[in-house]
């Protein structure tokens, strides 16, 4: 594993584990079993730092919500889609730690106009695989409603993992997610 894997992935845990707050060089360092003064030498900043977990963070949750199984030139239709976005749903809530990690991360990024930039370029790819797929779907405002369906997800993923909800079933999820896509894709008239 490269170290600034190692680094970033600690962090992620000690986020998750103890907030914000709980997040600094010697705690990493410490946690992942480095060298006092590792960390500091890989991300010398704070901000670079919450960075180098911010971009370590995506590549984690782009695994998860890779589009390869949604091939837009295949013809995807509702079933398809909510069936894909449920089960990527459903495995980053079986991976609290990433989800709360990122929940610490986007709170600090309203403070961090730095972090901002690097948490909006973020969400922007993933919004940007939906607005794809919704065009091949047919929706008539694709970009509006991929932020809708991240939006969604969002929200789902914060009530499961912070809100009152408790973890939601795959099955739970893939209904929802279909009910939201027949809704959007619905004629307008």
């Amino acid at each position: 594993m490269r170290r600034s894997d190692l680094v970033a992935d600690t962090a992620i845990t000690l986020l998750a584990e103890r907030g914000m707050r709980g997040l600094t060089h010697r705690a990493v360092d410490e946690a992942a079993g480095l060298p006092p003064g590792s960390t500091s030498n890989l991300a010398r900043t704070r901000a670079a730092l919450l960075e180098l977990t911010l971009a370590r963070l995506t590549e984690l949750e782009s695994v998860v919500f890779a589009p390869e199984a949604l091939d837009p030139t295949a013809g995807v239709d509702v079933d398809v889609a909510a069936r894909a976005f449920a089960r990527a749903l459903h495995a980053q809530l079986l991976d609290r730690r990433r989800t709360l990690a990122r929940y610490e991360l986007a709170l600090e990024a309203t403070r961090r106009p730095e972090l901002r930039a690097v948490y909006d370029l973020a969400g922007r790819r993933f919004r940007d695989v939906a607005a794809t797929l919704l065009a091949a779907m047919g929706s008539a405002d694709p970009a509006r409603h991929a932020g809708e369906l991240v939006a969604f997800g969002e929200g789902l993923m914060f009530y499961a993992v912070a809100g009152a909800g408790g973890a939601s079933a795959e099955d739970d999820l893939r209904r929802a997610v279909a009910d939201l896509l027949t809704g959007m894709l619905r004629p307008v008239r």
